[in-house]
């Protein structure tokens, strides 16, 4: 039998040390030898958005009706001509697709991001699965671990769960309900502006807040990331939904940002195509897309049925873009008119998407979304909304704010302001009197 050398023998440690030792490692500690999770793992942040549906799913099951604001689900039907190209598959193969996605259909986004003023090839496209892998390939190729990312907050709150997964860190800068999210003065950018510093990150029109960048803010970002020779990420999904005549502005328009430019894009809100998981990274610089297809390559490829529903979709009448528009003008105007009349609210009026972040009268907005769906009902309704506090990283930050979606029909969005007017006049937490 093979002896054990005395440095391995715990015999001949003193009693005390070995509870040291015990103490000291948390392996040890545990009682179940249970390996520890990651710090990734545990640093990954819920989802605002989702993290209370089983709440919601528990009140349906209670026969309670829900209103869903808290998603960005539309509810407008995708194009017809998209839903018949999936009808009429008749492959014997549902096959791997390039992992740049097909060319068909990167060869004809081209007009339509001509119609936006946006001149590429199909070579500076890469299909992503959804919009959220284009920004998580956008990171993972563009960002090493301990870089850091400069963007506005409130702000999507997915953007913090790809920055941990690539090992980089997200530092905000602070805008305000009371001046309607509107960016600071760029000196507030080049604070926080270090030899870390590595990117900045927009949403134009924004979510969560539905803020549409002004020409003269772009120019700013755009000198900024001159400058300090950065990257700009800008997450642009929601470009068919602006309200004002203030103009679109791409970052793909922004002169001199050829190598520094990365565009997200996504077909789930222009066609209300969540499902079939099909997004766009876009950029000039060759380098960028190197690095962008081996992570893409290592995925395999984006989802071929969505490719295909998505590239038929592109045939959509431009009655169809108008009335999706008009629709949502009409609901914009309804729940902001309805939030404001509601003693002890604010919402600004949003520029784009679909989306408003509103302040309520409550100690707590999480605290509030939550018993709305545990103990809360009026006439067996309630309402589900997202607590803003999950799109900020400061702490404490948008504590009394909820991100409200509009992605219901008027009349459904009419009701709900009822319901949250009586939820608001219940709650026991609330912070000020009528």
């Amino acid at each position: 039998m093979r002896k054990v050398p005395h440095y391995l023998n715990f015999s001949y440690f003193p009693s005390y040390f070995l509870v040291f030792l015990y103490l000291c490692n948390p392996v040890l500690r545990t009682t179940n030898n249970m390996p520890e999770i990651s710090v990734r793992g545990l640093e990954m942040p819920e989802s605002p958005i989702r993290k209370l549906a089983p709440l919601a799913n528990a009140a349906k099951s209670r026969g309670i009706k829900v209103y869903h604001l808290n998603i960005g689900q539309p509810d407008l039907p995708t194009p017809q001509c998209g839903l018949d190209a999936l009808k009429k598959i008749d492959r014997k193969i549902l096959e791997y697709s390039p992992s740049q996605g097909y060319l068909s259909y990167r060869e004809k986004l081209i007009p339509y991001y001509k119609k936006f003023n946006i001149n590429i090839t199909p070579d500076d496209i890469i299909i992503s699965s959804g919009g959220s892998e284009a920004v998580l390939f956008a990171f993972m190729a563009c960002l090493n671990p301990g870089d850091e990312i400069i963007v506005p907050e409130p702000a999507y709150a997915n953007y913090m769960a790809f920055a941990i997964s690539a090992g980089a860190k997200i530092r905000t800068i602070a805008t305000s309900i009371e001046e309607g999210f509107a960016l600071p003065r760029v000196e507030k950018f080049e604070e926080l502006i270090n030899e870390k510093t590595r990117a900045i990150m927009i949403c134009n029109p924004n979510n969560p807040t539905g803020y549409l960048y002004t020409r003269r803010e772009m120019n700013q970002i755009r000198d900024l990331v001159r400058k300090y020779d950065l990257y700009l990420f800008s997450d642009e999904v929601y470009r068919e939904y602006i309200y004002t005549g203030s103009p679109y502005i791409s970052v793909m328009n922004l002169e001199g940002l050829e190598d520094n430019a990365v565009l997200i894009d996504s077909v789930s809100k222009r066609y209300s195509e969540c499902g079939i998981r099909v997004g766009a990274l876009i950029t000039r610089n060759p380098e960028i897309r190197q690095a962008v297809m081996k992570f893409c390559q290592a995925r395999l490829s984006p989802p071929l049925l969505g490719q295909i529903v998505a590239e038929a979709s592109l045939d959509a009448p431009e009655s169809y873009y108008r009335d999706v528009y008009d629709e949502y003008v009409e609901r914009r105007k309804t729940l902001i008119d309805g939030l404001n009349r509601i003693p002890g609210v604010y919402s600004p009026i949003p520029m784009g998407a679909f989306y408003t972040v509103a302040k309520l009268p409550v100690d707590d907005s999480e605290k509030f979304c939550r018993w709305c769906l545990t103990d809360f009902n009026y006439e067996g309704e309630t309402v589900m909304m997202a607590p803003a506090s999950g799109f900020y990283t400061t702490p404490g930050a948008g504590i009394n704010q909820v991100r409200i979606a509009y992605v219901l029909k008027k009349e459904d969005l009419q009701r709900a302001l009822v319901v949250l007017r009586k939820a608001l006049e219940a709650y026991p937490g609330r912070t000020e009197s009528e």
